[in-house]
């Protein structure tokens, strides 16, 4: 078996191909659009308010497993991280301190996606990714301070697995996005038929959203735009097509939906499947094309890189199929739903009551959510059922700590998912206060199907 050292000598293969040198410029493009588009979402916090609303009033945070250790920083600090964060930000599009500017980057971030799952979106998970990937891609090597100041840096050229690895990330985005698409509920049009039916208002199209033919339109053009535009963009003969049609996709979805930041940032980095010199055309800077022989030999550092894009390739490919583990619809019990690329697929309308038995003075009474958590916070939780899990112990803490020792909470909670008949999600009769977070399947889900519809519903 070959050692390390022995692989580093061995014959040139892919890891040589990936080490090319090629035109660094849409990957500068790209930091200088990300990094502008991170401040603007920075100054969206402070100017809704929602630093304070989501992460300094609330309560209670609905934690990630395993990560219960994060917390919201104390007093007014959080106001401090994001202008921090906002400061990193302007610090990746100018190219400044560009290595320390990745790093913080990506660690504020994260920590503020970590803080609470009710804030949970997919486009916040993939900037984490992004900003991560971002650290190690050397894209601050052209049209940044730092190459202008720090000479030692400067090169038109990068790898051409910095290129590729952002490109994966996007495509990944995308692909699974349209794989999760795959199911009864989308092919049927919901739950696009759901909320388009109160947006009939929107200009030209608007009348026609109550009309099938347009639902099933919609609905198929999403899932077929989701499953092919990764390879018509690499097919140089659809690719200037196969980005118009991104264009037109993210700005209907900004237009019709309100996901923050997150179609301009795919508008920008789908830019990546460009000719990596594209920039240069539209500004008209040409310089001589970048050295392209293969390298003759695969050193340390070369492998290593090989090694840590394996194993990303690896985790990016797999994380979002771990919903095949558990029972039932990932849209219904929300296991493996995150991290998945699930966007956009479901709709729950739902009434949910919690009651607290106190078996010391043998009284039971309802808990009103509204005691404990922020609006927002109750309207994404009580359809979740590991969110809904972390409120009953959060109510029997705080009732343990007001001097009830003997204590069990329930959950009463019926929803309709997709405009299905209402049905039971968490089973009544299991006391939630008592039962363990796990990445496990929860025995006390109630699966999609499996109870009748309740009387009155």
């Amino acid at each position: 078996m070959e050692s390390g050292a022995q692989m580093a000598e061995s014959t040139p293969g892919l890891i040589c191909r990936l080490r090319m040198p090629i035109d660094a410029a849409s990957l500068a493009i790209a930091r200088i659009a990300f990094g502008l588009i991170m401040v603007w979402e920075v100054c969206r916090y402070f100017t809704f308010g929602w630093i304070r609303d989501y992460y300094i009033d609330p309560e209670l945070h609905f934690t990630y497993y395993g990560f219960g250790w994060v917390r919201p920083w104390p007093g007014e600090f959080m106001y401090l991280h994001f202008a921090l964060m906002g400061v990193a930000a302007l610090c990746i599009a100018l190219g400044l301190f560009y290595r320390l500017a990745t790093v913080f980057f990506f660690l504020a971030f994260t920590f503020v996606f970590l803080l609470d799952q009710a804030y949970y979106l997919n486009h916040f998970y993939l900037i984490s990714l992004v900003s991560f990937l971002f650290i190690f891609v050397p894209a601050h090597r052209m049209w940044s301070l730092d190459a202008r100041y720090r000479p030692a840096i400067r090169n038109d050229s990068v790898p051409t697995w910095s290129l590729w690895i952002m490109r994966f990330q996007v495509g990944v985005a995308y692909f699974y996005g349209g794989i999760a698409k795959l199911n009864q509920d989308w092919l049927q049009g919901e739950p696009l038929r759901t909320w388009l039916a109160g947006d009939t208002d929107f200009p030209v199209i608007g009348q026609y959203f109550t009309e099938d033919w347009m639902i099933y339109l919609i609905s198929y053009s999403g899932l077929a735009i989701d499953l092919l535009v990764v390879p018509l963009l690499l097919w140089r003969r659809t690719r200037v097509l196969a980005y118009a049609v991104v264009l037109a996709f993210n700005l209907s979805n900004a237009a019709l939906f309100y996901i923050g930041v997150f179609p301009w940032m795919m508008i920008a980095l789908t830019t990546l499947y460009f000719d990596p010199s594209w920039p240069r055309r539209i500004l008209l800077v040409w310089r001589k094309p970048p050295q392209s022989d293969i390298p003759s030999r695969i050193t340390a550092s070369g492998f290593l890189v090989g090694v840590f894009l394996c194993v990303y390739v690896a985790l990016q490919v797999l994380m979002p199929l771990r919903h095949w583990l558990y029972p039932g619809n990932p849209s219904w019990t929300e296991e493996g739903h995150r991290f998945a690329w699930h966007m956009k697929l479901r709709t729950k309308d739902v009434d949910a009551k919690f009651f607290a038995h106190d078996h010391d003075n043998d009284v039971v009474y309802e808990v009103d959510p509204l005691d404990y958590l922020t609006h927002r916070q109750a309207g994404k939780m009580e359809d979740k059922p590991d969110m809904i899990l972390q409120f009953c112990h959060f109510v029997a803490d705080d009732l343990r700590r007001q001097g009830v020792n003997d204590l069990e909470v329930r959950a009463s909670i019926v929803a309709s998912l997709n405009a299905r008949p209402y049905q039971l999600l968490i089973d009544p009769d299991t006391n939630l206060a008592a039962q363990k977070r796990s990445l496990r399947h929860a025995p006390w889900i109630v699966l999609l199907g499996e109870s009748e519809e309740p009387a009155g519903n």
